[in-house]
């Protein structure tokens, strides 16, 4: 799973996610640095403007590839947080949210667990009171980022 909140001034706050299914013989089991581009394209088409990403230090968005990725997007900026700071993170009360839904709850196979994931997601994403206050729990001031340029 790879998500992001997104914050606009005077707009609702958006959960954008992605899932992803390791495929047999793939080497890497989670995102690539080119399904994390193909996620920050489509936060930039939702959105309609400028990103301004605050990002973990993951192994995959510091590679060079991401670099690289980045770079050619002249619409994106990216904030690092500091490593090993994760409460900074306002996805990971995404996550956590998502595990304690998924609690005592025995599915079948991963398609149905896949599919359970998804709406529950789908579910977090017309709750932005929810998604408010993860951002609030992260302490992060966002002041600087909700400006009255659109």
């Amino acid at each position: 799973l790879a998500a992001l909140i997104a914050v606009r001034p005077g707009q609702r706050p958006r959960l954008i996610y992605r899932t992803h299914r390791a495929r047999r013989g793939d080497k890497r089991k989670g995102f690539t640095e080119h399904e994390y581009a193909r996620l920050l394209d489509a936060a930039h088409q939702q959105l309609g403007g400028p990103v301004v990403l605050v990002w973990d230090n993951l192994n995959t968005h510091a590679s060079g590839a991401m670099a690289e990725l980045i770079a050619a997007r002249d619409w994106l900026t990216v904030y690092r947080l500091p490593s090993y700071a994760h409460e900074l993170n306002p996805v990971e009360s995404v996550w956590s949210h998502l595990k304690r839904s998924l609690a005592n709850l025995a599915k079948r196979n991963l398609t149905q667990l896949t599919a359970l994931i998804k709406t529950r997601l789908r579910r977090m994403q017309y709750r932005p009171g929810l998604l408010d206050g993860f951002l609030a729990s992260s302490g992060l001031d966002l002041t600087p980022f909700c400006n009255s340029r659109n």
